[in-house]
């Protein structure tokens, strides 16, 4: 049973290793939102995860019992990553299997902490089963990343972090995907502030706990499709469910625009690199899901930075583009000297920055001494796009927006 005192335990036995991340107040999310808002910065901890603290809470029980032959994990990656250090630290053999679509990012990130990484399955619960198989078959101590007591323990030091330094806390709210986060959090918070609300979001693409929370027993969903695949879980845990249903006061869904474009504030307005999974509070806040009181003071878990490159990448060229901060065209120029520098100046005139350009002459769409001119442009709002296409029409120049 996950209580306080077990939580009290794993924080004694964390104390050394996990870092205390910040609890901060965050002015201007507060100020969009009408709230007042604290975020804490588990994107900040060591190996850039919550997922440390319960990892290494395991590990630790696992070594107190003289468990000493070795674990292994199912993870997409900030759980390899908690069991890989933890191992190391313990000085035991780790074996990591991860979904083969896992960002290379956290493959990297695992092996370099000197665990062995095993790639199997389209998702998480086909790497789990292998998983499973795998640690009884070599007999090695299979290391849970939700579905168990002392890493939900492990998790529930955070809250009791969040609520020393900020104790009137009028709700909390949780990334939820296995439900190992929410449920040693909100045995926390319910146990020291039984009347502050807490709040679980998770990912559209991965409903299966907000459909079993709803219904009050375990649904499973057919698939997941996500890019926060740090709760990109399929299968509903009857563990978990079991302290959600009886600690968690609401659980909130969030598409994928909205991750992404949380992802984006974070990254520009906070200052802070956040992955998909820990961004799904702020998705929540800025799009309007949390329904509260105004001005009430509300604790936002950030649960993990590790988000992959090529993704970060994405997802700033499509903020931008929808932001009205970039936009792309190709624009129909007749094919002769001065054509170029005609449309360029402009640009120049609207005061919209080129930063790409390409010249086309030979497609079959073209008209026979017609050229297309695909440009991606610098702009300054949705009035300033809107100035650029009136001076486009004005002078001439034919053209078609792509998104």
């Amino acid at each position: 049973m996950v209580d306080l005192k077990r939580i009290g335990r794993a924080r004694k036995r964390i104390s050394d290793v996990v870092l205390r991340t910040p609890f901060a107040y965050a002015p201007i999310l507060s100020e969009i939102s009408g709230y007042e808002i604290y975020l804490k910065k588990e994107n900040l901890q060591r190996t850039g995860s919550f997922k440390l603290r319960g990892a290494f809470n395991k590990i630790a029980a696992l070594i107190e019992e003289g468990r000493k032959n070795g674990v292994v994990a199912a993870s997409a990656g900030n759980h390899a990553q908690g069991v890989a250090f933890a191992a190391r630290h313990f000085g035991i053999d780790a074996t990591i299997v991860m979904p083969e679509s896992t960002p290379l990012t956290k493959v990297m990130g695992v092996r370099d902490l000197g665990a062995e990484v095993i790639l199997k399955g389209a998702n998480y619960d086909e790497a789990y089963a292998y998983a499973v198989e795998y640690a009884e078959e070599k007999s090695k101590d299979f290391v849970h990343p939700f579905a168990d007591e002392e890493v939900m323990a492990g998790q529930g030091t955070i809250m009791l972090e969040m609520l020393e330094e900020e104790p009137d806390l009028d709700a909390v709210v949780i990334p939820v995907g296995g439900g190992g986060l929410i449920s040693g959090c909100s045995v926390a918070a319910k146990s020291i502030s039984p009347e502050m609300r807490v709040i679980g979001i998770a990912a559209a693409g991965a409903p299966a706990m907000k459909q079993s929370f709803d219904a009050g027993r375990p649904i499973d969903s057919t698939s997941v499709r996500t890019i926060a695949d740090g709760i990109a879980v399929r299968d509903t845990s009857p563990v978990t469910l079991e302290y959600i249903l009886q600690y968690v006061d609401e659980m909130k869904l969030v598409g994928e625009d909205e991750i992404a474009s949380a992802i984006l504030f974070l990254l520009e307005r906070q200052k802070l690199t956040v992955e998909g999974a820990g961004s799904v509070g702020v998705a929540a806040v800025l799009h309007g899901h949390l329904d509260l009181p105004r001005g009430s003071r509300i604790g936002i878990l950030l649960s993990g930075g590790n988000i992959d490159v090529t993704m970060l990448s994405l997802i700033i060229e499509k903020g931008l583009v929808k932001s009205h901060r970039k936009m792309k065209l190709v624009v129909t120029l007749i094919d002769k000297p001065g054509a170029l520098e005609r449309f360029a100046g402009l640009m120049r005139e609207v005061q919209a920055n080129i930063v790409q350009i390409g010249y086309d002459r030979t497609s079959t769409d073209l008209d026979f001494g017609d050229a297309h001119v695909s440009v991606s442009l610098e702009t300054k709002g949705a009035e300033h796009q809107e100035q650029i296409r009136n001076a486009l029409r004005e002078n001439g120049f034919p053209f078609r927006e792509e998104h």
